[in-house]
């Protein structure tokens, strides 16, 4: 019998904090950047040119979390039938965090114990463990820490269906997740659906983010004989499958493998232990790409595992993945007013461990393509069955998301699927602060300025005048390329903070930082951006605004920039010295690192890196 209950799931956790206020005017620096694309293949390299996102846009940075950990409920779906349980985070972009085979009792993801966001997706804020649905473009999606909408539907076989929908605000794209565990199946089935309602191409973008845990003993296994190898130089290069490169813990440093597929091969990856068991992943004919990410040994990679899971036990996770394309560094066209759907069955894969160890790379792959054969011949009438619910209309509401995706259909009127209705009832004050600007007007109030609507463009300029929409107009112009017209709204916006700073990030004129700052000085975002902004200009003016800043790490960090820079690297390590705890420290950036070794190359002395500060992607 299979049943969905609601729960809580309490965790040691962070506080997400609020939103960065400060509108998101340029991306974070992408980590996944290739340079040698005259050495690839045409299509991989129009691939990778095309549907770059420049801006999280209308979605708003999320930076205020902290690494206070604290016992904290958070609310989950659990769907389980005879032999799996599966628990699904709602509020946190249906984060599928528990798949417990409950035969052998055996959790076959990486189950974070805690919930410690940090600085890695395109929003900032993201979270280790578990199953990320990564939608819209190059890295974990906007929505990884945002709400979805549930709903229990009637299963093609009357067993109940999970559904979870949510408007991707970056794309515009309705995405869809249904879970089927029918009664009985030791495989659960997860089908996806894309909707692009608008009259307009839009680049696409998918994978499945599948944390596992990691051994000594495990092995990845997968239908490829060839990988494209991205080490975090700025280089894909093919290589050949070898023994070394399917286990994970045998890699000293980050690395990605995107696998070519082999033709005529059905599409999975497994992870499996030294008995030949784990977790298999495996998806109908619209999801090819398959990939392996693993942290490295290295003291870097080492650091990361720790700071992603404070407290971790073990030897951490690596990442088995599955995507619309090759790589993640692909954007796809979806065409106008079309969907794309398919199924992917996540379960557990029990072989021979000869064979799945065996030193010849085609047995083991071969092999476990025998030991799943039953699975992946009967996935595309399984996913036929599951087409024919795919849009039916949701029996109970069991969470609810956004309200945006309600807001844009009041905009637009697109026709989007019964089964994923956005019901005007779920817009709060929030979404409903803009729907007078569909009447032409955008009223002004004390609160801090939204992520601007840069869809809205038109609406906008057309729209009465006010400070506020100068300021909205500003952001979507410069959102759409137009860096003058974004200026000229700013300066009409007046004297307010928010216009302030964007002309201040724009133009690069220190005196509108200073404005705002003198505006609102205990915003520790803003005074961050003006004192960086000022180290690189007047380092004078710099120190004037570093005496009242906040009591906070990023100061801290750039008081040891401001040390560097003036000549005290005697001071710069005291700070250091003392302890930096940089909650946002970014992936593939290293500050804490590079001034230490500033600091100790030009005091003469050679004090090693402490393992703290270590959060490189190479192998020490």
């Amino acid at each position: 019998m299979t049943i969905i209950s609601a729960q809580n799931v309490v965790l040691p956790a962070a506080s997400l904090g609020p939103e960065n206020p400060l509108a998101p005017l340029r991306m974070h620096r992408e980590p996944h950047h290739v340079e040698n694309l005259d050495e690839l293949p045409a299509d991989l390299r129009e691939n990778i040119g095309y549907g770059r996102l420049h801006s999280p846009l209308p979605c708003l940075n999320q930076d205020g979390y902290d690494r206070v950990l604290t016992e904290t409920a958070f609310p989950a779906l659990a769907l389980e039938n005879e032999h799996l349980k599966l628990v699904v985070l709602p509020t946190l972009g249906g984060r599928l965090m528990s798949l417990v085979h409950k035969d052998s009792g055996e959790e076959l993801l990486y189950r974070n114990p805690v919930f410690q966001p940090a600085n890695l997706a395109l929003r900032n804020a993201w979270f280790a463990g578990g199953v990320e649905w990564n939608v819209g473009s190059t890295g974990h999606w906007t929505g990884t820490c945002a709400p979805m909408h549930a709903a229990r539907v009637e299963g093609p076989d009357g067993t109940p269906v999970l559904r979870l929908w949510e408007l991707e605000r970056t794309r515009n794209l309705v995405t869809q997740l249904d879970f089927l565990l029918p009664e009985g199946s030791e495989f659960v089935y997860v089908g996806v659906r894309l909707q692009n309602p608008s009259d307009v191409e839009v680049p696409a973008y998918w994978w499945s983010n599948i944390a596992v845990p990691q051994s000594p003993d495990r092995r990845v296994l997968v239908p490829a004989d060839q990988a494209w190898q991205f080490g975090y130089t700025r280089r894909l290069d093919l290589v050949d499958v070898q023994t070394d490169l399917t286990y994970p813990m045998r890699h000293p440093r980050a690395i990605d493998y995107f696998f070519e597929p082999l033709p005529g091969e059905a599409s999975w990856i497994a992870s499996v232990d030294g008995a030949g068991n784990g977790l298999v992943q495996a998806s109908t004919v619209r999801l090819p790409g398959r990939k392996l990410f693993v942290w490295g040994q290295g003291d870097g990679g080492r650091r990361w595992q720790e700071w992603l899971s404070p407290g971790l036990e073990g030897d951490g996770y690596a990442e088995i993945q599955a995507g619309l394309a090759r790589t993640q560094m692909e954007h796809l066209k979806l065409p106008a007013r079309t969907s794309w759907h398919w199924l992917e069955a996540y379960g557990r894969l029990s072989m021979d461990a000869g064979v799945a160890h065996s030193e010849d790379w085609t047995t083991a792959r071969t092999g476990g393509a025998a030991a799943l054969q039953d699975l992946l011949t009967e996935l595309p009438a399984r996913e036929q069955a599951w087409l024919e619910i795919v849009d039916a209309v949701p029996a109970e509401r069991l969470a609810t998301g956004s309200g945006w995706g309600a807001l844009e259909l009041q905009r637009t009127g697109w026709t989007v699927s019964d089964g994923t209705p956005f019901d005007d009832d779920t817009m709060t004050a929030r979404e409903r602060a803009w729907l007078p600007l569909l009447e032409g007007r955008l009223p002004v109030s004390d609160a801090v300025p939204d992520g601007t609507l840069v869809a809205w463009r038109e609406l906008l300029e057309a729209a009465e005048e006010n400070w506020l929409v100068w300021y909205h107009r500003g952001v979507a112009r410069h959102y759409h390329g137009d860096v003058d017209g974004a200026v000229e709204a700013w300066r009409r916006s007046g004297d307010n903070v928010w216009a302030l700073r964007n002309l201040g990030l724009v133009t690069g004129e220190l005196a509108y930082y200073e404005r705002a700052v003198e505006l609102r000085p205990e915003l520790v975002e803003l005074v961050a951006e003006a004192v960086t902004l000022a180290l690189g200009t007047d380092v004078q003016r710099a120190e004037r605004m570093l005496v009242d800043a906040p009591d906070d790490p990023r100061i801290q960090l750039l008081r040891v920039r401001h040390a560097l820079e003036t000549g005290d690297p005697q001071r710069a390590h005291d700070l250091l010295a003392v302890g930096i705890q940089l909650a946002t420290v970014r992936e593939g950036a290293n500050p804490l690192t590079d001034y230490w070794l500033a600091a100790e190359e030009a005091l003469g002395t050679q004090r090693p890196v402490p393992p703290q500060y270590q959060f490189g992607m190479g192998g020490n």
